[in-house]
């Protein structure tokens, strides 16, 4: 299609080109001001369309987008935050309950990412390793002889079922993302659950504490670098794996996650504050390398989300990539302080 002002279908063109045979100089100019004209009004009532002009119209439906996003998350973030915390607050088998549906979205997401990339990992073992690993953590008592019986099996039975394979290109590749992935997912969930424990009492549980601790610090710290990262972003963290992470964004959600430790440990739970500062960064550090983790899995296997389970915030693996790490990050603090 070409020009409107000049299309087959436009009445003032054709008077235009009549005007012109005839030798109507005069004439002629007007027919062509008249058909500019028409031209113009066209573009604008094409402008307050869907099709705005190049220069003005883009600009606004990608704020217009972005603003309906960001509303999408905080609307998802208001809808699941407070069913997160009562299950964190209920504890015991409530929170195995809650653990058990992250796992389970979290599996299925990434064997779909896994087969995207052409991979086929065994899902069953996979899910049955992840849960294996809460309902060892349930009992810890029993938790080592738990964790040893299925580990064995999963060695034994994903081998096995490997052998019988008709093809067996990349069967190691796929033997080995098989165990990865309930030691990606499975794992540190069951340590959150180690860590929070049965007890529901007021005052809150030590172990209670130490879980709100790792949901508002990771919370605290992604909101604040999203918007810090936003608004001051100016030097990129890692480029080459998530280009839209910069080092103003890790500062500005450190000192989130900062606040956070001071606010839940040192009162609560008796942390010397300064032990609470290195916590925050520790925090920190882990939500930013389980950030970029994920981000480096989605671009090996060429998907923009792990899943569309949130609205507004992607797959599930996309809302508690950063959590996975910080949960082994306090886990492992709270061992070493003895808290």
């Amino acid at each position: 299609m070409g020009d409107p002002a000049w299309g087959a279908g436009n009445p003032h063109a054709l008077s235009s080109l009549l005007l012109a045979a005839a030798g109507g100089k005069k004439e002629f100019a007007q027919g062509v001001n008249q058909s500019t004209q028409a031209g113009e009004n066209s573009r604008v009532e094409h402008a307050t369309e869907e099709n705005p002009p190049p220069g003005a119209g883009p600009e606004k439906k990608t704020r217009r987008r972005g603003i309906s996003v960001l509303g999408q998350r905080w609307l998802t973030a208001i809808i699941a935050m407070p069913i997160v915390l009562a299950f964190a607050l209920l504890g015991g088998w409530f929170a195995f309950v809650g653990a058990t549906v992250v796992v389970t979205v979290g599996t299925y997401e990434l064997y779909n990412m896994m087969h995207h990339a052409g991979y086929r990992p065994l899902i069953v073992i996979s899910m049955g390793l992840n849960l294996l690993f809460l309902a060892a953590a349930m009992f810890p008592q029993q938790r080592l002889l738990l964790l040893e019986s299925g580990l064995s099996g999963a060695l034994f039975i994903s081998f096995l079922w490997l052998l019988f394979r008709q093809k067996l290109d990349g069967a190691m590749v796929d033997w080995a993302l098989t165990l990865a992935i309930p030691i990606y997912l499975g794992w540190p969930i069951s340590l959150g659950l180690l860590l929070r424990g049965y007890q529901i009492s007021w005052p809150l549980p030590r172990g209670a504490w130490w879980l709100l601790l790792i949901l508002l610090g990771t919370w605290g710290f992604d909101s604040a670098a999203f918007f810090f990262g936003r608004y001051f972003g100016r030097h990129k963290l890692a480029p080459n794996i998530s280009p839209g992470k910069t080092w103003e964004g890790v500062l500005g959600g450190m000192l989130l996650s900062i606040i956070a430790a001071l606010l839940f440990t040192v009162v609560p739970l008796g942390i010397p504050w300064y032990l609470a500062v290195l916590l925050g960064i520790w925090i920190g550090v882990a939500a930013v390398l389980g950030d970029l983790a994920e981000s480096l899995i989605k671009r090996q296997t060429h998907v923009k989300d792990s899943g569309q389970f949130m609205r507004g915030h992607g797959g599930m693996l996309d809302r508690i990539d950063s959590l996975l790490f910080v949960t082994i990050a306090v886990y492992v603090f709270a061992q070493l302080v003895g808290k």
